[in-house]
């Protein structure tokens, strides 16, 4: 490949599946398999079988993103990734602004303002929805959230159990296969969550003030791999509107699990937080 080819995941040069790093001069040893693009079952989104739903709409526009990342996360990276939620080294989550959230809806972005995702809850009961506008129980509920592709397919399913005090994010592939866990380590002070993937504590998500607004996200050697950080939208749009927005810096290509359980993770500190706050 040209040294004039941007650092970005490809497709990997051996013709085996997946994608491999090229670091903007040589192809390196990270490699990553893309999850496969399982289409969903007849009725999972009200439609037939194939139906791909529409993106998750919001009012970011490519200008407004970029200036959340530059102006507001203070993040600028030239590299540009491969176009997908597991290739870009910055991912923008932008929560569909809502008078009253009866569901968690979420496009994401790339750092050029191109949407690349989205993450939707699933599997909501009318009564759910009905606790949801009179009280702020269902943060008590068992939550479940499709992260889809820009064409809707399912890429992951996040699903946080029922739980009183502390929250547990089971990650998994749409066919099932258990990616990992998110699981929260304490309750007072920093929040801190643990990333576990066969049993094995991989890493962790570090909250960097107790209101929980920026998060570190480490290896097990403890050196930061990725950092959340949450940008400000105007007094307006936070005091009246259920929105938040985030920007996810990826500081190197990473391995698979600990990839998607970034990932992962970046997209559902809120469902895990900002819910139990309510």
């Amino acid at each position: 490949m040209s040294q004039s080819v941007p650092p970005g995941w490809y497709d990997d040069p051996s013709g085996q599946p997946g994608t491999r790093w090229w670091d903007g001069s040589t192809w390196t040893d990270h490699t990553q398999q893309v999850p496969p693009q399982s289409g969903p079952g007849p009725g999972d989104w009200g439609g037939p079988q194939g139906y791909q739903p529409p993106p998750v709409q919001t009012r970011h526009t490519p200008d407004r993103v970029q200036r959340q990342v530059r102006e507001q996360a203070k993040v600028h990276v030239p590299a540009q990734g491969g176009g997908s939620l597991f290739s870009e080294p910055v991912l923008v989550v932008n929560q569909k602004t809502k008078l009253i959230e009866l569901t968690n809806e979420y496009a994401v972005f790339d750092q050029n303002g191109n949407q690349i995702g989205s993450v939707v809850e699933v599997g909501q009961s009318a009564l759910k929805k009905a606790l949801r506008f009179v009280s702020s129980v269902d943060q008590f509920l068992t939550h479940r959230l499709e992260v889809r592709d820009a064409t809707g397919a399912p890429q992951l399913v996040l699903t946080r159990p029922a739980k009183l005090f502390k929250s547990k994010v089971v990650v998994t592939l749409p066919d099932g296969r258990e990616v990992g866990s998110i699981v929260q380590q304490n309750v007072f002070g920093k929040i801190r969550f643990g990333l576990e993937a066969g049993g094995t504590n991989v890493g962790m998500i570090k909250a960097e003030n107790w209101r929980a607004w920026n998060f570190s996200i480490v290896d097990q050697s403890d050196t930061e791999v990725a950092r959340v950080t949450k940008t400000w939208e105007g007094l307006a749009r936070t005091m009246f509107t259920t929105a938040d927005n985030y920007v996810v810096q990826l500081h190197r290509p990473l391995p698979q699990p600990m990839l998607s359980l970034v990932v992962a993770s970046a997209l559902t500190i809120d469902t895990a937080l900002k819910q139990d706050s309510n």
